[in-house]
């Protein structure tokens, strides 16, 4: 039996379609969420105060009661559910009204809804992603509330209650701002998109695709693992969820082939870690980066797109030089997919993905709109398994564990945007970020490598406490104003600020993917994560690769430009990868380092 052969998606023990307790109930609110967020897509303009509310009521049963654990949870999350519900509708029913209030509350009602919409805010996102990032939001409203009794230049004038309130939770700010608006009408339809193939054979066409290209080769499994990673990494930007499903066949198989446990894991860390700098979607980043730098989506994703190839390379590299360690034996043919099989699974995602460019690039439609076509052609798809056999009650399982996997995810994201939301807004009122920046400069001596080190240490700081989009968020909205005004581009400094807020997936103490595939694998998850560092080194190198040399982020504007750049780095990353992994002498290995480096950072 083909390694290759079954796709993880779709039989998966854990999958809302082969899981038989999964009500009918959270299938239905599933489709309610798709449908919701589809539907304003093609409705047209809706007011800010009636799509974002409604949102937030959508994503509390699934954070709140479908993700409890304990029955006291259950009942604290109905509750809490119900009145939250009712709280959103307040909101968006209330609109016209609202919006003339300019954010100032005016009545013990409103009051009241607001704070409880705020700590509603702050328990979704404690049980959707636990409490760093919640603490981080409760400590910025204390210090919008009591921030006047701060000493020195760190204090603010003071905010009246009401006003404070207000701007935060009925007006166009705070919870119902920029960045919750991004979740809507952006976010929502591209997390849609991705479950929708992720329920069909996408996965399986990733997986036979990359063991046709790269089986054969040595250390196949390993890099079998590397571009089937980034390709599932493209759609889920999770480096969570993709070392769970594409690990759950690449890992077994490197074991199978005697390569280290230790370096089966790692590798499925660091690839599955590229997932969300990887174009066309990177997570929800690139989606949020839209709306803080007002560069046009396309323009972000050629911005992206070389680095990130970068990043797979020096993967793809890392591997070749533990090869030099280790007997990194090929994928067998005989476990490798057939011609025939790689073309028929590869159209389950080709087929959307051409769909989603060609909209985007040749007709010029919006991101969110090309993607809500692509979604009709992936659910078409859901009628056929792997084989290309028409089966209803076969697209009837797979469009359910679609519309679960998409109203699950969009809560999380959304949870934590919402959650995010309140800390921009709070930096807003009281001048908070303002004062930060200056203190970077001020610690920088107004230049820009220290304080391109100050922001990074800041950001993989923070990244071990919060998910990547909202430290990058956070980071960016003290960081970015300084590492402008000190001549960095701003969307470069978007970038810079989002790489580094990825570092702590593979980062010790705290690193998500590591800690998964160390599980996975059943190795100590500190033996991983050193093999980790190693193999993805550029994850550190690179963001300063492209401050050193800014023309690898303008491929749409200067292509000759960026490719001599990029290939300048490539030529420094491999050296320094192999410098640090290789079987070499001591001397041979730092002079490899050093030269790269030079390569990089002076030439």
């Amino acid at each position: 039996m083909r390694v290759f052969s079954s796709s993880p998606t779709s039989s998966s023990p854990t999958s809302p379609a082969a899981d038989s307790s999964i009500a009918p109930g959270w299938i239905a609110l599933g489709a309610v969420s798709v449908a919701f967020h589809l539907g304003l897509i093609f409705y047209g303009l809706t007011p800010a105060l009636v799509s974002r509310p409604l949102h937030m009521a959508l994503l509390l049963p699934w954070v709140l009661i479908y993700m409890a654990t304990t029955s006291a949870q259950r009942i604290s999350g109905w509750l809490l559910t119900i009145l939250g519900v009712a709280a959103c509708a307040y909101i968006a029913f209330n609109e016209p009204a609202l919006a003339n209030q300019y954010g100032f509350i005016d009545t013990h009602l409103q009051m009241a809804i607001g704070l409880f919409l705020m700590a509603l805010a702050l328990e979704a996102a404690r049980r959707a992603i636990g409490w760093p990032l919640p603490l981080v939001a409760l400590l910025a409203l204390i210090y919008g509330a009591f921030g006047q009794y701060v000493p020195g230049a760190f204090g603010h004038p003071g905010l009246p209650l009401p006003s404070m309130v207000g701007t935060l939770t009925i007006a166009e700010g705070g919870l119902w701002g920029s960045l919750t608006g991004v979740s809507v009408s952006v976010v929502a339809i591209f997390v849609i998109f991705g479950a929708v193939l992720n329920a069909g054979e996408a996965g399986q066409g990733f997986m036979n695709l990359a063991s046709a290209v790269a089986g054969r080769l040595t250390g196949g499994a390993a890099k079998v693992s590397v571009i089937s990673s980034a390709l599932m990494g493209s759609i889920s930007g999770s480096a969570s969820a993709n070392v769970a499903s594409t690990g759950a066949i690449t890992i077994p198989s490197m074991v199978r082939l005697r390569y280290p446990r230790s370096l089966a894991g790692a590798v499925e860390a660091v690839a599955s870690s590229g997932g969300q700098i990887m174009p066309p979607l990177m997570g929800a980043g690139a989606f949020v980066m839209v709306e803080l730098t007002g560069t046009p989506y396309t323009q972000i994703m050629a911005a992206a797109m070389l680095p990130a190839v970068l990043y797979f390379l020096t993967v793809w590299v890392g591997i070749n030089a533990y090869a030099t360690r280790h007997d990194l034996q090929p994928v067998a043919e005989s476990e490798r997919p057939s011609p025939k099989e790689v073309l028929i699974t590869s159209l389950f995602f080709a087929v959307p993905f051409v769909l989603l460019l060609e909209r985007i690039f040749n007709a010029g439609y919006t991101p969110q709109y090309a993607a809500s076509i692509a979604i009709f052609a992936g659910v078409a798809l859901l009628f056929f398994d792997v084989t290309l056999r028409f089966s209803l009650p076969g697209f009837a399982s797979r469009l359910a564990e679609a519309a679960v996997t998409a109203g699950r995810q969009i809560a999380v994201i959304g949870a934590i945007i919402l959650c995010a939301s309140l800390v921009v807004g709070v930096l807003s009122l009281t001048g908070l970020g303002v004062k930060i920046t200056s203190g970077i400069l001020s610690l920088s001596n107004d230049m820009l490598w220290p304080a391109l080190l100050l922001t990074a240490l800041a950001c993989l700081i923070l990244g071990m406490e919060v998910p990547t989009t909202a430290a990058y968020v956070i980071c960016v909205s003290v960081a970015g104003p300084a590492l402008t005004s000190l001549g960095l581009e701003p969307l470069l400094a978007h970038l810079f600020v989002f790489w580094f807020a990825l570092l702590s997936t593979i980062t010790p103490p705290v690193c998500g993917g590591v800690f998964i595939a160390a599980g996975m694998v059943g190795e100590n998850w500190l033996k991983v994560a050193f093999k980790a560092m190693a193999l993805g080194i550029g994850l550190y190198i690179i963001p300063l690769a492209m401050v050193a040399n800014p023309e690898m982020i303008r491929l749409a504007f200067n292509p000759t430009g960026a490719l001599l750049d990029a290939l300048k780095v490539a030529i420094g990353l491999t050296a320094i990868s192999y410098g640090v992994i290789a079987r070499k002498a001591l001397w041979q290995r730092v002079g490899l380092i050093v030269a790269g480096m030079v390569v990089i950072f002076v030439i």
